[in-house]
C-alpha cells in the first residue's frame, strides 16, 4: 500500500509525533511528512493493504486534518 495524503501538520514536532504514532500502530516500511509542501503531504508505504480511510481516521484522531491527495 502506498498512501499519499493532504494534511495540516505544520511543525517538526507534530510531524515527528505523527510519524512515530503511525509507525508504532501499523506495519509500515516508510512514513514521511513534507511540511515544506503547501499540502503538508503525508506518505505512508506499507507491506500490508491498509485502507486509506484507516490512515485518515487515525491521523484525524491525533488532531490533524487528513484526506487523500488527488
Amino acid at each position: 500500500m502506498i498512501g499519499i495524503f493532504r494534511t495540516n501538520i505544520n511543525t517538526v514536532k507534530d510531524k515527528d509525533n505523527v510519524i512515530d504514532a503511525i509507525s508504532s500502530s501499523f506495519s509500515v516500511n516508510a512514513c514521511s511528512v513534507d511540511i515544506e509542501d503547501c499540502d503538508k503531504v503525508l506518505r505512508v508505504i506499507s507491506p500490508q493493504q491498509l485502507a486509506e480511510r484507516t490512515i485518515i481516521e487515525f491521523v484525524n484522531r491525533l488532531g490533524f486534518h487528513c484526506d487523500i491527495l488527488d
